[in-house]
Protein backbone atom coordinates (compact mmCIF):
# COMPACT_ATOMS: atom_id res chain seq x y z
CA UNK A 1 0.00 0.00 0.00
CA UNK A 2 1.49 3.29 -1.14
CA UNK A 3 1.31 6.12 1.38
CA UNK A 4 2.46 9.73 1.07
CA UNK A 5 1.97 12.06 4.04
CA UNK A 6 2.73 15.75 3.61
CA UNK A 7 3.52 18.05 6.50
CA UNK A 8 5.08 21.45 7.11
CA UNK A 9 2.47 23.79 5.71
CA UNK A 10 1.13 26.78 7.59
CA UNK A 11 0.57 30.52 7.62
CA UNK A 12 3.57 32.72 6.88
CA UNK A 13 4.15 36.34 5.97
CA UNK A 14 5.41 37.29 2.53
CA UNK A 15 9.17 36.87 2.38
CA UNK A 16 9.14 34.03 4.87
CA UNK A 17 10.09 30.38 4.50
CA UNK A 18 8.54 26.96 4.97
CA UNK A 19 9.86 23.44 4.51
CA UNK A 20 7.46 20.74 3.37
CA UNK A 21 8.18 17.08 4.03
CA UNK A 22 6.69 13.96 2.47
CA UNK A 23 7.73 10.64 3.98
CA UNK A 24 6.64 7.68 1.85
CA UNK A 25 5.99 3.97 2.23
CA UNK A 26 5.02 1.13 -0.08
CA UNK A 27 7.38 2.14 -2.89
CA UNK A 28 11.02 1.60 -3.77
CA UNK A 29 11.78 5.21 -2.99
CA UNK A 30 15.30 5.26 -4.42
CA UNK A 31 13.86 4.38 -7.85
CA UNK A 32 10.86 6.72 -7.64
CA UNK A 33 10.35 9.97 -9.54
CA UNK A 34 8.93 12.35 -6.95
CA UNK A 35 7.12 15.63 -7.39
CA UNK A 36 5.38 18.47 -5.59
CA UNK A 37 2.20 19.96 -7.05
CA UNK A 38 -0.02 22.74 -5.80
CA UNK A 39 -3.60 23.82 -6.31
CA UNK A 40 -4.89 27.28 -5.52
CA UNK A 41 -8.64 27.98 -5.13
CA UNK A 42 -10.34 28.10 -8.51
CA UNK A 43 -7.20 27.03 -10.36
CA UNK A 44 -5.92 23.81 -11.85
CA UNK A 45 -3.33 21.73 -10.06
CA UNK A 46 0.17 22.59 -11.31
CA UNK A 47 3.56 20.96 -11.10
CA UNK A 48 5.85 22.96 -8.82
CA UNK A 49 8.99 20.82 -8.85
CA UNK A 50 10.13 17.29 -9.46
CA UNK A 51 13.21 15.19 -8.83
CA UNK A 52 14.39 12.07 -10.60
CA UNK A 53 15.89 9.03 -8.89
CA UNK A 54 19.28 10.39 -9.90
CA UNK A 55 18.58 13.80 -8.41
CA UNK A 56 17.81 15.78 -11.55
CA UNK A 57 15.36 18.56 -10.75
CA UNK A 58 12.96 20.78 -12.67
CA UNK A 59 10.94 23.76 -11.44
CA UNK A 60 7.95 25.87 -12.33
CA UNK A 61 9.32 29.14 -13.71
CA UNK A 62 7.68 31.25 -11.01
CA UNK A 63 9.46 29.36 -8.19
CA UNK A 64 12.93 29.05 -9.71
CA UNK A 65 15.55 30.47 -7.38
CA UNK A 66 13.14 30.43 -4.42
CA UNK A 67 12.14 26.77 -4.00
CA UNK A 68 14.38 23.72 -3.73
CA UNK A 69 13.25 20.11 -4.02
CA UNK A 70 15.43 17.43 -2.45
CA UNK A 71 15.25 13.79 -1.45
CA UNK A 72 16.69 11.62 1.31
CA UNK A 73 16.76 8.03 0.12
CA UNK A 74 17.76 6.82 3.59
CA UNK A 75 14.50 8.24 4.98
CA UNK A 76 12.28 7.61 1.93
CA UNK A 77 11.35 11.28 2.10
CA UNK A 78 11.09 14.15 -0.36
CA UNK A 79 11.27 17.80 0.73
CA UNK A 80 10.35 21.19 -0.65
CA UNK A 81 12.21 24.15 0.81
CA UNK A 82 10.30 27.32 0.03
CA UNK A 83 12.01 30.68 0.54
CA UNK A 84 10.93 34.25 -0.21
CA UNK A 85 7.32 33.15 -0.25
CA UNK A 86 4.79 35.33 -2.05
CA UNK A 87 1.01 35.59 -1.64
CA UNK A 88 0.72 33.93 -5.07
CA UNK A 89 2.26 30.79 -3.56
CA UNK A 90 -0.85 30.27 -1.44
CA UNK A 91 -2.25 26.84 -2.27
CA UNK A 92 -2.64 23.27 -1.09
CA UNK A 93 0.62 21.48 -1.80
CA UNK A 94 0.60 17.80 -2.75
CA UNK A 95 3.32 15.18 -2.86
CA UNK A 96 3.16 12.84 -5.87
CA UNK A 97 4.81 9.68 -7.12
CA UNK A 98 4.26 8.19 -10.57
CA UNK A 99 4.52 4.40 -10.71
CA UNK A 100 3.76 1.72 -13.27
CA UNK A 101 0.54 1.11 -11.34
CA UNK A 102 -0.50 4.74 -11.52
CA UNK A 103 -0.06 8.07 -9.76
CA UNK A 104 -0.29 8.34 -5.99
CA UNK A 105 -1.01 11.49 -4.01
CA UNK A 106 -0.82 12.62 -0.43
CA UNK A 107 -3.67 14.38 1.32
CA UNK A 108 -2.11 17.80 0.84
CA UNK A 109 -0.86 20.51 3.18
CA UNK A 110 -2.13 24.08 3.16
CA UNK A 111 0.33 26.91 2.61
CA UNK A 112 -1.00 30.42 3.15
CA UNK A 113 1.17 33.48 2.53
CA UNK A 114 -0.10 36.78 3.84
CA UNK A 115 0.89 40.11 2.30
Amino acid sequence: QVQLVESGGGLVQAGGSLRLSCPTSGIVFSLAHMAWYRQAPGKQRELVADISPGGITTYLDSVKGRFTISRDNAKDTVYLQMNRLEPEDTAVYYCNVATIGGDYWGQGTQVTVSS
